[in-house]
């Protein structure tokens, strides 16, 4: 037995598989679209414009957006810790689910982090809830790609928040080298 898609569901999957993201070092015009993005995806801190928009004027060259016909679908923030110059910290990052792309945030991640390994990174951290199987799943497939161990624990208890907020686990992926 054959099932067809009608004409409307095939052009819509070939316009899917068509779509390809770009993804760019943000900008501060960038600011107000990824709060949008934020404040519109369940389970993310959130942020004012103002932090986005700073964030994008100050560390640009550790954060990405993703973009599919000039639109932003996704975006990552991070940074070089002032402290320890050779670790990258992933803050936030998120994709709109709704762009078709697969495995988009996979690849805006390791895009991200590969991009500062090249620069000089030998770890990449992270903190994430427990809960959090997609970021989990990340940062697994990022270490076995690097061949690289990953070390955890809770960076900040969930006690320093007023919330009832999870702990803030903290993933740390290396040491790695550039390849």
């Amino acid at each position: 037995m054959t099932i067809s898609a009608t004409p409307a569901a095939a052009a819509e999957q070939r316009t899917a598989a068509s779509k390809r993201a770009v993804f760019r070092a943000p900008v501060p015009e960038d600011g107000p679209a990824v709060w949008k993005l934020v404040e519109n995806t369940p389970g993310l801190d959130s942020n004012s414009i103002y932090y986005y928009t700073l964030w994008f004027r100050d560390f640009t060259d550790g954060s990405l957006v993703a973009t599919v016909d000039d639109e932003i679908v996704g975006f990552l923030t991070g940074y070089r810790r002032p402290d320890e110059p050779d670790t990258y910290f992933v803050w936030q990052t998120a994709v709109n689910p709704r762009h078709g792309i697969p495995f988009l945030g996979v690849k805006l991640f390791q895009a991200a982090a590969d991009q500062q390994v090249a620069q000089g990174a030998r770890y990449v951290e992270a903190t994430v809830s427990a809960e959090n199987k997609a970021i989990l799943m990340v940062l697994k497939q990022f270490a076995k790609k690097h061949s690289a161990p990953v070390e955890t624990r809770v960076l900040f208890p969930s006690s320093l928040f007023p919330d009832s907020h999870h702990d803030e686990v903290l993933y740390r992926i290396g040491p790695l080298t550039a390849g």
